[in-house]
Formats: structure tokens, C-alpha cells, sequence
């Protein structure tokens, strides 16, 4: 996210051609390195989120646990404990870039596989990406292609956020003060409410040490609201211009501005957004006006929409915003 935790993976629209070959068969040894190098780096950082769970200190109690390159060299006995952080999120980032690629299938759009991104982010990651290499031919395809990825990714973050809960432990008596605080989404909050039926001692949220399956399903829930952001080729941005072709530019000028001020008020990361979504490259393609959207479409735009309240997050992190950032640098 992307920190912005740098997790940008809707896809990318390139001029249509007709390649002789398969161009994923070609790439396969790009994709199977990323994998490796961003297994590594999510595993790295789950490592260390363990490390302090089993400590009972918050994920990011220190400067140390920002991309912890040098203790993971230390201590390369504990890497394979930050493999329940490292699968759950790659199992929520995958699931997601799948739904779309397997849609792209479905309706003739050629696409890539993912790309997964490794990144010195909280995170350990820059999320995914898949190219699509052909023209969407219809507003219907455009829905099926830009629902079904946070569709997919959201079905992976349901049993993930309600084992990272029942994982969780306690605060201990002694608490160690969090550098990077989160805040909950309502679904998170939701789910909360299901733990504590199935175990009336799951201790509330504000007094909990999340375990690392849940800070994945934390930053998967990120990941899912962000890229429905409706602006710009954002998963969210493909479901508006297939509501509405006509205003999409404009609504996406409305969102950057309100990133902008988002940035100010509530976290600086809502800048990095707005500066994305300026990009050339964030201009949305063409996509037939005609036909219109099947009715059974519409369903997913919304469960899109519904997903985007349960996951929205104005405030994802405290006392990050650019007001208070400023405020705490000392001008003399």
C-alpha cells in the first residue's frame, strides 16, 4: 500500500496486438523470481512480526521492524516463522489477481499473469500486477474483470481475518507503545463480533497483540478498499466508467482532490494516490457504450460497492497525516 504500503495492483491496459506466441510461457522464469524475491521479503517481514507477537509487543513497536533486512541475516533460524504472515497475504494478493485474470479468459481479453512486486514496504511488498493486452469489449466484461479481483481477494480475508482474531492474544500488563498504529475497518470490527461469539474470551480489539495472519488480513482489507477507489483504472475506476463513461474524468479529478485533503487531515499516503491517479497512464480506454450492462452484472457492482464500505478506511493509520507530520518536525 501502499507508508503507503505501495500495493497498486489493479491492471494496465496496453495497445491491443495479436502475439504469435504465448506471451506468459515466455516470461514464466520473470514471474517464478518475483514470486521467490517477494516470498522472501513478505516471509522477512512476517518473521519479524512474529518475533514480536510471541514478545507481546505490537507489529511496529520500533525502528527495527521497518524492513528488518539486517536482523532477518542475524537470526535466519526464525524466517520460516513468518510464513502464516507471507502465505495469507500472497494467498489474499493472488486470489485477487487471478479473479481478474480468469476473468480476462472468460471473456476473450488477453492478459498476463501476475506480477508480483517485492518492496521495502511495511508490508514486504508492492502488491501485484497483470497486464491486459487486448481491448475490453464490453461495459459487462469490464465489470466482471474489475469486480471479480477484490471479489476473490475479499473470499481468501474472511477465514484469514477470523483466525488472525482468534490467534490474537491479549495485551500484557506492561505494553510497549506501537510506532505504527492501525485502525480498524468495519468488517474487521464485524468479524471481531463473530470471534468473540465463538470464544467470549477474544479480548477487544483496541486491547489486543494481532497475531501476523491477522496484520495480512489487515493489509489485504487495505488493499481491497484501495483499489476500489473509484477513479482512474483502479479496480473501482473500471465499475465507474462502466456506470458512466461520461463522468468518469471528472469524478476522478473529484477523488484526487479529495485525496488531496484526505493527505492533509487523515494520512499523508492519500498524496502518493492522488499523484497516481494524475499519471497518464491512469487515463481510462474506450469501451463500447453498447451494449449496456446485463442485469446479473449489476449484482457485482454491488458487491463491489458493499465491499468498498466494509473496508474503507478514511484514517488507516494514527497520527500520520501530513497536518500532524508537519506539526512534529522541529523548525528550529
Amino acid at each position: 500500500m501502499s507508508t503507503s504500503l505501495g500495493l497498486l495492483d489493479n491492471p494496465k491496459v496496453l495497445p491491443s496486438f495479436a502475439p504469435t506466441k504465448d506471451p506468459a510461457s515466455q516470461r514464466m522464469w520473470l514471474h517464478v523470481s518475483l514470486f521467490l524475491l517477494t516470498l522472501f521479503t513478505t516471509t522477512m517481514m512476517g518473521a519479524r512480526y512474529m518475533y514480536n507477537f510471541q514478545l507481546g509487543r505490537p507489529p511496529i513497536a520500533g525502528d527495527g521492524d521497518i524492513f528488518p533486512f539486517s536482523w532477518a541475516l542475524a537470526h535466519p533460524g526464525l524466517l520460516l516463522s513468518g510464513l502464516p504472515f507471507s502465505l495469507t497475504l500472497l494467498g489474499i494478493l493472488l486470489a485477487h489477481e487471478f479473479g481478474h485474470y480468469f476473468s480476462c479468459r472468460h471473456y476473450g481479453v488477453q492478459a498476463s499473469l501476475p506480477f508480483l512486486l517485492p518492496a521495502p514496504t511495511l508490508s514486504g511488498t508492492a502488491g501485484a500486477v497483470i497486464y491486459l493486452r487486448s481491448r475490453i469489449r464490453s461495459r459487462s466484461a469490464l465489470v466482471a474483470i474489475g469486480a471479480s479481483g477484490p471479489i476473490c481477494g475479499f473470499l481468501v480475508c474472511i477465514p484469514a481475518t477470523l483466525a488472525g482474531i482468534l490467534l490474537s492474544r491479549p495485551l500484557p500488563q506492561a505494553v510497549v507503545p506501537s510506532l505504527v498504529r492501525f485502525h480498524a475497518p468495519l468488517f474487521l470490527n464485524l468479524m471481531h463480533t463473530l470471534a468473540a461469539t465463538i470464544n467470549p474470551s477474544t479480548p477487544p480489539l483496541t486491547d489486543i497483540v494481532p497475531h501476523p495472519v491477522l496484520v495480512a488480513s489487515w493489509v489485504g482489507l487495505f488493499v481491497t478498499s484501495l483499489n476500489l477507489i473509484p477513479a482512474g483504472q483502479l479496480d473501482g475506476g473500471h465499475l465507474l466508467y462502466a456506470i458512466t463513461p461520461e463522468l468518469h474524468r471528472g469524478i476522478t479529478m473529484a477523488v484526487v482532490f479529495l485525496l488531496i485533503l484526505a493527505g492533509a487531515v487523515f494520512w499523508i499516503g492519500w498524496l502518493l494516490w492522488a499523484v497516481l491517479l494524475m499519471l497518464p497512464g491512469m487515463h481510462h480506454p474506450a469501451v463500447p457504450v453498447q451494449p449496456d450492462i446485463r442485469p446479473s452484472h449489476k449484482i457485482a457492482l454491488a458487491l463491489a460497492l458493499a465491499l468498498f464500505l466494509l473496508t474503507a478506511l478514511p484514517q488507516p493509520f494514527t497520527d500520520m497525516s501530513m497536518v500532524q507530520i508537519m506539526q512534529s518536525i522541529r523548525w528550529y
